[in-house]
């Protein structure tokens, strides 16, 4: 059974960081990309952040790119989003996605202004 469960988030302030962590099991992370999504209040699902199966290669979406940093840790099973300058705009629900097939249950993260 496919399990991912993250932690991390919270309520920080602006230009704040945190870092989301997703840990995985009944999969092997060295066999698949993994995605970082995220769901606004009010907004639909964005992928924002992946890194492919050996880490070789990463995406990041243009409202992220240069603060966030996706990395994982096959040997763990473990997935990260290191996340800098916090913008109230990223206030949202982050999920740990494999194959947009398996997702976990979200973590809350929260940017107050």
């Amino acid at each position: 059974q496919v399990q991912l469960v993250e932690s991390g988030g919270g309520l920080v302030q602006v230009g704040g960081s945190l870092t989301l962590s997703c840990a995985g099991s009944g999969l092997t992370f060295n066999m698949y990309a993994m995605t970082w999504v995220r769901q606004a209040p009010g907004k639909e699902r964005e992928p924002i952040a992946a890194i492919s199966w050996n880490g070789g290669a990463t995406y990041y979406d243009a409202s992220v790119e240069g603060r966030f940093t996706i990395s994982s840790d096959n040997a763990n099973n473990t997935l990260y989003l290191q996340m800098n300058s916090l913008k109230p705009e990223d206030t949202a629900v982050y999920y740990c996605v494999s194959r947009f097939r398996y997702w976990g249950q979200g973590t809350q993260v929260t940017v107050s202004s």
